[in-house]
């Protein structure tokens, strides 16, 4: 896998993790009752969070354009790593062991899946 493909794929996990939490802190302001429920659609974390859901879109299809899809694919596991890292930075979410030892069985699943 050359850098170019590389970066793409970590740029494209990067991205949709970080969506993932502008999509948590969209969540936290959602309100249910049918008075606010457009104005909570209305809201700037979830479009930036849609922006960049369609950015990472864009550059996963520059990698797949580059790269295989059994190649590249595995390494969207990374997000199962991202995600918890960015909630504990951006959210003061907790992490455990289990997070860290999850992450290094991810890691070894994504050596193995995408070598060849």
């Amino acid at each position: 896998m050359s850098f170019l493909q590389f970066l793409l794929i970590i740029l494209t996990v990067l991205a949709l993790s970080a969506g993932q939490v502008l999509f948590k802190l969209t969540a936290a302001d959602l309100q249910l009752s049918l008075d606010h429920f457009l104005s909570s659609f209305l809201n700037m974390k979830l479009f930036i969070a849609l922006l960049i859901y369609a950015l990472a879109t864009v550059l996963w299809l520059i990698a797949l354009k580059l790269t295989p899809l059994k190649v590249a694919y595995p390494f969207m596991g990374l997000a199962f790593i991202f995600v918890p890292i960015f909630s504990r930075i951006f959210l003061g979410e907790t992490m455990h062991w289990q997070n860290f030892a999850g992450a290094v069985l991810i890691l070894c699943g994504i050596w193995i899946a995408s070598s060849y």
